[in-house]
């Protein structure tokens, strides 16, 4: 198995590949003009408290106001002293439950300074989702200050691994007031290169409190490190066989950072200095025109069908021009099979989060579903979105959920059609014209109006002046009212409007 990594990294917008076989695997981008905050930390200020909701918003110095769930509150906020309770620490990877929580009301005012995280970004009207919860993230341990105990990454299984890591976090005596989560990039990492990273995080941490401390609020603590940095320290491991760059400044900091976290894997560093750009040489370019495809066809003939919605991800597996099994449970069981991987790429692919609902194709064979289920969860285990999957229902449906901590790549890509509003569907001239004529005759029936101006797309106000001309002239006849057509190139099928106006040339307003 051959795994790359490739960074293209232009002057406005940076993209990471990790292909696999030649295959694209996973895919990261960021732009100078949406660089995302979260994980970064802010000292904020408190501007509203939400009863009804149990949240409050919290004004941290970005346009749109951060939102703070009671979950999301620290145990050292919850006495409702204005001053934080130092001693009150939570186990790692245990916080308080709900039910256990006083209102919030009770715990923060409004104008109170609070120090917070973000943890995801603005969707839509929204503001960022926040938490005080800290976290901060070394190479191979993540720090959390105000917590208490350690532990080791989940997606470390082995349990003989699990207890060597703990006991070499034990040795390192770390700190009682934080918590401290080896991450799986320290499986096989030696002791002195843990206290390296844990000694780091420490100094890191006391510097973000000094600054806590001057600072007044709003203002950044602390910044995570750009897209390059943060992807190498998260997603790169030995598997990787090359990081190949097109840019010599993105080599050199990556060479700068490997020579401080991995030593070893300098070697794998490699500048890119084609005259094709990076992810033309290497076939990327055209699978990334494939993501942004309401369809994704699989190799056995059957096909995905992705449509998002604002609610949930709706995935279906259809099984199209595939014939190659005899019968219709092996065909199912086939395609269903090779679905699971894609559906599991797909995902990750299009950053695709919230609730999402897989409409497999049915199966009797009790076997056949377990080993689609079982095929589906070892596809999602190298997502580093956290997901939790339910079973295959009698219907052939996997509801699951995945976290989602930024906007949907085809959101970052595509603005939404003004004339459809995301639908991809417009009215059909006559039926736009249709409904102009209902309005009309509406506006037209209103006492004080003496003349119309219409302004509506060119195709219907052709319509309208061809094929209903004679319909036109009847109106403007029995009603005593002049009706003047404006084409309008910047308007779609189903979009008009009226100006009116009185006799004395006034205008007036009426309801449509």
């Amino acid at each position: 198995m051959s795994r790359e990594m490739l960074i293209n990294a232009e002057n406005e917008e940076c993209r990471i590949a990790i292909v696999e076989n030649g295959k694209l695997e996973e895919l990261y981008t960021e732009r100078t003009s949406a660089a995302s905050h979260v994980g970064n930390i802010y000292k904020g200020r408190i501007t509203n408290v939400e009863k009804s909701i149990q949240a409050a918003f919290i004004d941290f110095g970005l346009p749109k106001h951060g939102f703070l769930h009671i979950s999301d509150l620290h145990s050292q906020y919850l006495s409702g002293s204005r001053q934080q309770d130092q001693s009150a620490r939570e186990p790692v990877g245990r916080k308080k439950p709900r039910r256990e929580r006083p209102l919030i009301q009770n715990c923060l005012r409004r104008g109170q300074d609070i120090i917070v995280q973000v943890i995801k970004e603005g969707l839509g009207t929204k503001g960022p989702t926040l938490t005080t919860y800290i976290s901060l993230p070394g190479r191979f341990l993540v720090m959390m200050p105000g917590m208490q105990r350690t532990g080791v990454s989940r997606k470390i299984e082995n349990e003989d691994e699990r207890r060597q890591l703990k006991a070499i976090l034990a040795d390192l005596n770390p700190p009682k007031s934080y918590g401290f989560i080896v991450r799986t990039a320290g499986l096989g990492r030696s002791k002195r290169l843990l206290r390296a990273d844990l000694n780091y995080l420490l100094r890191l941490w006391n510097a973000v409190s000094q600054r806590a401390k001057s600072e007044q609020a709003p203002c950044e603590l602390y910044r995570e490190s750009d897209l390059v940095i943060r992807t190498i320290r998260d997603v790169f491991s030995s598997d990787i066989s090359r990081i190949v760059t097109d840019n010599s400044d993105v080599a050199s900091r990556i060479s700068d950072f490997l020579k401080a976290a991995m030593p070893r894997s300098l070697r794998k560093v490699n500048l890119y200095e084609g005259n094709e750009p990076l992810f033309y040489h290497y076939k990327i370019e055209q699978e990334i025109d494939k993501i942004h495809s309401r369809r994704v066809e699989l190799a056995c003939g059957g096909s995905l069908v992705i449509d998002q919605t604002e609610a949930l991800v709706a995935i279906d597996v259809n099984s199209g021009q595939s014939r190659s099994h005899g019968d219709a449970e092996s065909m199912a069981y086939h395609i269903n099979m090779e679905a699971a991987p894609e559906i599991a790429r797909q995902l990750r692919l299009r950053d695709l989060g919230g609730l999402i609902i897989c409409d497999f194709i049915d199966m009797r064979d009790a076997k056949h579903r377990r080993n689609v289920e079982s095929c589906f969860r070892e596809a999602m285990k190298p997502d580093r979105a956290r997901s939790k999957m339910l079973r295959i229902s009698q219907f052939g449906i996997v509801e699951m959920t995945r976290q989602r901590l930024r906007p949907s790549f085809a959101s970052s890509i595509y603005d939404q059609c003004p004339h459809c509003g995301g639908t991809g569907l417009l009215k059909s001239t006559e039926s736009a014209t249709f409904d102009v004529m209902r309005a009309l005759k509406l506006v037209l029936n209103h006492e004080d109006v003496a003349s119309v101006e219409l302004k509506l797309s060119r195709p219907v106000a052709s319509y309208l002046q061809n094929s209903k001309r004679h319909w036109l002239a009847n109106m403007e006849k029995s009603s005593g009212r002049t009706v003047i057509i404006v084409p309008d190139d910047s308007r779609g099928p189903g979009e008009f409007s009226f100006q009116c106006k009185n006799a004395r040339g006034s205008k007036v307003s009426v309801d449509v």
